[in-house]
């Protein structure tokens, strides 16, 4: 089923939206390089501001349909996407949200974000580094003392996976459902699950090659609140979620329930054909900062676009989010922010996101003018997870998308490692 129909590309933003956009006008006025506060020797692909998009192919709306439903066959109970392009919504859903009732998938479902809440962590770090309040480049120990007893490892290094934490979540979930049955009511505190991580030897040194640790997220939600008092939730509101009216975005932990209408997540067992295991309650207290929100297919769209189009941070900061590392093949990572080189040369911005019975890309181009929301309502499923990277081939490069794309690829382990709980 799909609705396409037309919307409103502009959208006024609140109170603190717009101070940030003064801020960030202010900065384009004063700055053409990165703010002082950011400096540092590291290791840089690109630094891309933020600026029109240039020419896209069109959508490839039938191909996205055809990606959604190949997903359920291949063993999601529902697939959906919300794709704007330019003011253009298009809408397309398949499968169920409740396997028990039969209850179908909407666009509209609320679900589990996973780790795309890593850029909403990264967006309110650097709304304080904006604000005065840290610097990208000093250490984490700095403002929370004796955290991780080591000083080479800075603010920056763990916004862009180059601290050299271990993820605990190896460990976590060795095992995917029977670790995931162990925590699945647990609730920790952010330095239980850092000390998890400090048990286990570095695995880069500080500063040194990007490694995907869920642990420096967890590090940047305990900083945030040490810096401000006040919970990550309540940042989170303050800053993105009220000033760009996200109605159906909140962090819940440590309940269990997803408020309102929601798609529920089911956990593959095994491999594809297995048991699903329903996962729709639980606290994610395993991760909190680094993967616990719940959102939509409308907020994601909405705050994807807001940030890469310069209205959530100032333009020094949305530039040091941009600056970019390798992070695997046709990937590189900047701050809290990943980029895709997708098959038709066109670069994609945004993060993944799984977490038990939810698997989410959330990507946009680069001025934020055409955004891509695609969800399955199932995880622990390697074709599944192959099957929903097409979607960001038919979203942004249409018709063009090459033959092996189409055909679908074997997923490389590093575009993997959001998948890992």
């Amino acid at each position: 089923m799909s609705v396409t129909d037309r919307v409103s590309a502009k959208g006024r933003p609140g109170r603190a939206a717009r101070a940030v956009l003064g801020v960030a006008l202010l900065s384009l006025l004063v700055v053409a390089v990165p703010a002082a506060t950011a400096r540092s020797h590291h290791p840089a692909v690109a630094v891309a501001l933020p600026g029109p998009d240039v020419a896209l192919p069109g959508p490839d709306v039938v191909g996205l349909r055809g990606v959604l439903r190949t997903a359920v066959k291949r063993g999601a109970p529902g697939a959906m996407a919300r794709l704007v392009d330019r003011g253009t919504v298009h809408r397309l859903a398949t499968g169920v949200a409740d396997r028990r009732t039969g209850r179908a998938l909407r666009t509209t479902d609320r679900f589990r974000i996973g780790s795309v809440t890593k850029i909403f962590t990264a967006v309110v770090v650097l709304q304080l580094a904006d604000e005065g309040r840290l610097v990208l480049d000093a250490p984490v120990d700095r403002y929370v003392p004796r955290l991780l007893n080591d000083r080479r490892v800075t603010v920056r290094h763990v916004l862009g996976h180059r601290s050299g934490l271990y993820d605990y979540t190896h460990d976590m979930f060795a095992r995917s459902v029977s670790g995931f049955e162990a925590v699945r009511t647990k609730v920790f505190t952010y330095r239980q699950l850092i000390d998890r991580s400090l048990r286990r030897p570095r695995t880069t040194a500080p500063g040194g090659g990007y490694a995907y640790s869920n642990t420096n997220f967890v590090v940047a939600g305990l900083l945030i609140e040490k810096l401000t008092g006040r919970s990550v939730a309540a940042e989170y509101r303050e800053r993105i979620i009220e000033p760009l009216k996200l109605r159906d975005t909140f962090y819940v932990h440590p309940d269990t329930a997803l408020p309102g209408r929601h798609t529920r997540g089911y956990l593959t067992s095994g491999g594809s054909g297995s048991a699903l295991v329903d996962a729709t309650r639980q606290t994610v207290s395993w991760a909190q900062s680094a993967g616990a929100l719940v959102s939509s297919a409308r907020d994601l769209n909405t705050f994807l676009s807001a940030l890469l189009r310069g209205r959530l941070t100032s333009a020094a900061s949305l530039t040091e989010m941009r600056r970019w590392v390798p992070a695997g093949t046709g990937q590189a990572y900047g701050l809290g922010l990943r980029r895709r080189v997708l098959s038709c040369g066109v670069s994609v911005y945004g993060h993944t996101g799984a977490v038990q019975g939810y698997y989410t890309y959330a990507f946009a181009s680069q001025g934020g003018r055409r955004s891509l929301a695609a969800l399955a309502n199932a995880s622990n499923n390697a074709r599944l997870h192959t099957t929903m990277l097409r979607t960001l081939e038919s979203a942004f490069c249409g018709t063009r998308t090459a033959k092996g794309a189409r055909r679908g690829t074997v997923l490389p382990a590093e575009q993997a490692e959001d998948l890992r709980p």
